[in-house]
């Protein structure tokens, strides 16, 4: 068996429109897909610009055990990871687009990072990492 990559994540959400405006808008990733289904669903993809990485399959939550679900898919632990080259052009950026921190960004050995938040709690690590 050879798995090759991890290309697609589903974040369950409460509209498509309002999680495609903030991940298109306030975080600058881009629209791959954007297609109607049956049954009122929608294909939703969303991606950062860069090369590599997974995209996000946007899921507007159906049920109430969905919706349970949105803001907590991790339990309440940071569940992605945003890599820029540019920390503090990204963090100014976002804040300019009104994307909130949860706190001033760090510095680790690793490298700079901040901890965002996306509107429905789902939590983020901007991270620029130390040059090898």
């Amino acid at each position: 068996m050879t798995i090759q990559s991890l290309f697609l994540v589903t974040l369950v959400v409460d509209d498509y429109d309002r999680a495609k405006t903030f991940y298109c808008d306030a975080l600058g990733f881009d629209c791959l897909q954007d297609e109607r289904q049956p049954e009122g669903k929608r294909w939703v993809v969303v991606k950062p610009k860069g090369e590599d990485g997974a995209a996000f399959l946007l899921a507007q939550a159906a049920n109430a055990a969905q919706r349970a679900a949105i803001g907590n898919q991790t339990g309440g632990r940071v569940g992605f990871f945003l890599k820029t080259d540019d920390f503090m052009r990204d963090h100014a950026a976002m804040l300019a687009a009104g994307v909130r921190f949860l706190e001033a960004p760090r510095h680790e050995l690793y490298g700079t990072v901040a901890v965002f938040a996306d509107p429905y709690g789902n939590t983020f690590d901007l991270i620029q990492h130390h040059a090898a």
